[in-house]
């Protein structure tokens, strides 16, 4: 299986299996067999400050916690046997900090600070690609999230119960790690493939799956006078959910595009990335234990055509991103700007009278990154969030964190 860079360790990601640039640890097994363990560990101080549109301060809060990326611990297994690549994989995510400022407590505010089984999953591969099965990072919006430099930092959020959203609602939506059968195309070439089925998420009233969820992800990566490269990438996804048995209920098939491209020049890099969805929400792509249920997909009292299938509201959402990385310099320094949308659906236009947007999410972050060894790096952000509702500025706040890295 290809290895992946540090970047996609961070997430712990893999179109093959995820690791370190250099693992510390890795054991060769007398059937043939090798065993490597690496990982990341970082922690944020995080500071932030919730105002009015009109100035008046709301909040103030001071936590440590981890960024985007959680801390990992990988471990992975691989052999092969009748000429195919075999391999497994665990991927534990500790986290740091309760929820709330508890000490020691073991209620729901806890989970934060918990491990949280992010990976597990095997691999079977060879000249014809490979296959994956287990819970892995789904595929929409793989690339939107691995090309935002918040994936090693904070971005919005953070040093509450669990990680923090990096642009998370404020530029793509999450991908998740989900259960997944996943054929990927060799990885020798410029261009890969993915395809996979998964578990299908949940939205709001609708429970019942008859079909898997489908996601796919086209990745193109190429050099180009030296050591300069430009990246593209397409991805897509269809969930289909009923709120009840076939033939008696309601459908809703939610569906989404993705993309985005990057170009490294002489240490500059261009990013850009975007999408479009309908019923998906504006943050996690279905249900999720943040904000309660339904996130926004569709109305409250959802209303359908004569075939039974529910329209969800439409999002989308865009990041704008430079970054700069001198050559022979422990110092990168970047900056970004990023929105989520969420639009009304036909109900919510007849129910308000207005063509408004229900809300929309805007966040601009500036980064410095410090590499002080090849493996532990300091890195500060500070961030300006601002929140509509109605087409209105509801919300702004300010954020600012400071924390190590130590990849291993």
């Amino acid at each position: 299986m290809k290895r992946i860079a540090p970047l996609c360790l961070a997430l712990a990601l893999a179109a093959g299996v995820a690791s370190t640039a250099q693992a510390q640890l890795t054991m060769q097994m007398t059937n043939g067999w090798s065993f490597t363990f690496a990982g990341n560990v970082n922690a944020f101080f995080i500071y932030q400050q919730g105002k009015t549109a009109a100035g008046t301060i709301t909040s103030k809060d001071l936590g440590v916690g981890t960024g985007l990326l959680p801390s990992f611990a990988v471990f992975d297994a691989k052999g092969k046997e009748e000429n195919v690549d075999l391999g497994v994989h665990f991927g534990f995510a500790p986290q740091v900090e309760f929820g709330g400022h508890n000490a020691s407590f073991f209620g729901t505010d806890a989970a934060g600070a918990q491990i949280d089984m992010r990976q597990v999953y095997l691999t079977a591969g060879g000249t014809w690609g490979s296959l994956l099965m287990g819970k892995e990072l789904g595929l929409y919006q793989r690339g939107n999230i691995l090309t935002d430099m918040t994936l090693l930092g904070v971005g919005v959020g953070g040093a509450g119960r669990g990680t923090a959203l990096g642009r998370i609602g404020y530029g793509y939506l999450y991908t998740d790690f989900r259960p997944q059968l996943t054929y990927s195309s060799p990885a020798s070439s410029a261009a890969q493939f993915s395809i996979g089925v998964f578990d299908p998420i949940r939205v709001g009233p609708y429970t019942t799956a008859e079909l898997p969820r489908v996601e796919a992800e086209l990745n193109y990566n190429t050099k180009f006078s030296g050591a300069n490269t430009f990246k593209l990438f397409v991805n897509g996804a269809v969930n289909n959910m009923k709120t009840g048995p076939s033939g008696t209920t309601n459908t809703l098939t939610s569906t989404g595009v993705g993309g985005g491209l990057s170009l490294n020049v002489s240490g500059f890099a261009l990013t850009g990335s975007g999408f479009y969805a309908n019923g998906m929400g504006y943050l996690l792509q279905g249900d999720g234990i943040v904000g309660g249920a339904n996130f926004d997909n569709l109305a409250v009292s959802p209303i359908a055509d004569a075939s039974g299938k529910q329209k969800g509201r439409k999002s989308f959402g865009y990041i704008g991103q430079i970054t700069f990385n001198p050559n022979n310099s422990k110092f990168m320094i970047g900056g970004s700007f990023g929105e989520n949308h969420l639009r009304q659906n036909d109900e919510d236009k007849a129910a308000s009278g207005t063509t408004a947007e229900i809300l929309k999410n805007r966040a601009i972050i500036g980064q410095l990154t410090y590499k002080w060894t090849k493996s532990l790096r300091w890195v500060a952000e500070y961030g300006h969030i601002d929140g509509y509702a109605g087409g209105v500025k509801a919300t702004k706040a300010d954020q600012g964190s400071l924390g190590m890295m130590l990849f291993f």
